[in-house]
């Protein structure tokens, strides 16, 4: 398996990867790719892909986003979305992504990288509860399990406060989760 930057051709197979990966929510998901793609320069953010034998079988993206905390605005990463097809699950692909995606963002001097997902799957990589170290998440749709940030060197105990989320993830509605009974 080779990883790799993400790269102009590449669009229709990362849209596919996130199509197979996240089932009915799938086109959700491509979509708020594609727009982030487009709306996000690369020296801000990292689209990284998985191929194997010439196909692209997993892709993770970390984007710009802010921290509203107390002293100033702070840059900071969101892990989102991170995708692998099914029939190379559990062959660490989804790892090696998000591996290489925090060593090449921690090289960048970013102080934290946040995410929703599975605290189960992404602790292994260092993340903790948002909430534990006195973060806000962006939205009460999003579980306090699943708010999770992982700090770097560059971080400094004054950083502190809201996370704000780049456009792309409200105009998709990719934040948190819906009540379907509401």
């Amino acid at each position: 398996m080779d990883l790799r930057e993400e790269r102009a051709g590449d669009g229709q197979a990362v849209r596919d990867v996130h199509l197979q990966a996240f089932g009915d929510h799938g086109l959700v998901v491509a979509d708020l790719v594609d727009s982030l793609r487009d709306t996000i320069p690369p020296e801000d953010g990292l689209s990284l892909v998985a191929e194997q034998d010439g196909r692209i079988v997993g892709h993770v993206m970390f984007t710009r986003s802010l921290l509203d905390a107390p002293r100033r605005l702070v840059d900071v990463h969101v892990l989102s979305p991170l995708g692998v097809v099914p029939e190379v699950h559990q062959r660490g692909v989804g790892s090696a992504l998000v591996r290489r995606g925090l060593e090449t963002i921690a090289e960048r001097g970013t102080p934290l990288v946040f995410l929703e997902g599975d605290p189960g799957y992404y602790s292994r990589f260092g993340f903790v509860p948002g909430g534990d170290l006195g973060f806000r998440k962006p939205s009460l749709r999003i579980p306090d399990g699943a708010f999770q940030v992982l700090t770097f060197p560059a971080y400094e105990p004054w950083m502190t406060g809201t996370l704000v989320y780049a456009e792309p993830f409200w105009r998709h509605d990719a934040v948190g989760l819906r009540d379907p009974d509401a």
